[in-house]
């Protein structure tokens, strides 16, 4: 058999290192944009070269052999350095351009993001932006995205993390709910409302709030008919008048703008419900992309100057 030279193999290397990121072959030639049967040749023709088997194939799922996950041990340092030269070199001159995904929960993105999202890439021409939108946790670095916006008070320790902006959670009901049940006076009168919240677990639900002037701080068991895992659901049900919603600012300050939605309790603040602030969280790196720091900068200047 004629022996493939190293040379050759630097494709197929790679194709490998993206592979055990992505865990299939679909993901991973969508994030090669190649087709699944390339994919599989070059990983074919890979073992064929190192006369052992790299991968374990099942109909569901794929699985590194050890001597594969030696390999991709190895492999991983010298290919993220010489991704970063490349992108440190690229960057260096010109003006800024290549691809940012980006990863953003549902509510945010739909309502703050997406309307100004015009405004930059009329600023940067050269720069894409490809944004996935939702509520889960993605992982950054095994799902390939540059950088997340996150609504946590937790992050994670080996990312790099930056505030965007305070967030503040609000109680809120339309004005037809309000003038049919009467708007509550104080934390325990939304005992007697019908109350449109987050489902958390099998425990009956809670709020607690805080007295703004005083700290007194009060936990009232709510009852609701409505409940779902999503804030612009929270929101919409609100809206048609359905009862009283506990809601980020961002989730709810367009329909507060217009009137369609007015705060309720505002001398009361919501504890332990959503996060105080919203981050933008990216992957450790020695380089990053410009078009990654731009794209940075530029959603930091909005928003913590609004």
């Amino acid at each position: 058999m004629k022996e493939i030279k190293t040379d050759a193999l630097w494709v197929h290397l790679h194709w490998l290192l993206v592979l055990a990121e992505q865990g299939s072959f679909t993901r991973a030639a969508e994030r090669l944009e190649v087709s699944k049967a390339a994919m599989s040749q070059k990983i074919k023709e890979l073992e064929k070269a190192a006369g052992v088997a790299l991968v374990q194939r099942t109909t569901r799922s794929v699985r590194l052999t050890e001597a594969g996950e030696k390999l991709v041990e190895e492999l991983r340092d010298p290919f993220a350095r010489i991704e970063q030269g490349f992108f440190s070199v690229r960057d260096a001159v010109g003006p800024v351009r290549g691809l940012v995904r980006v990863s953003a929960p549902v509510a945010f993105a739909r309502q703050q993001l997406v309307p100004i999202i015009g405004d930059f890439l009329r600023a940067y021409p050269q720069i894409r932006l490809q944004l996935d939108v939702t509520d889960r946790l993605v992982s950054l670095s095994s799902e390939g995205f540059d950088l997340a916006i996150r609504h946590s008070d937790t992050l994670p320790e080996t990312h790099v993390a930056l505030p965007l902006c305070d967030t503040r959670t609000l109680l809120v009901a339309s004005p037809e709910y309000l003038a049919a049940q009467g708007a509550p006076l104080t934390p325990h009168d939304l005992a007697q409302h019908n109350c449109l919240y987050y489902p958390r677990g099998v425990e009956s639900p809670r709020w607690t709030f805080a007295d703004a002037a005083q700290g007194e701080r009060v936990q009232v068991r709510i009852q609701g008919r409505f409940a779902t895992n999503n804030s612009e659901s929270i929101r919409d049900a609100a809206l048609q008048g359905l009862g009283i919603a506990m809601l980020p600012d961002f989730s709810a300050s367009e329909a507060l703008a217009s009137g369609a939605l007015h705060e309720v309790l505002p001398r009361w603040r919501a504890v332990e419900a959503f996060a105080a602030r919203l981050w933008i969280v990216r992957p450790y790196a020695a380089q990053v992309p410009r078009a990654v720091t731009t794209f940075t900068h530029w959603l930091r200047a909005r928003f913590i100057d609004a």
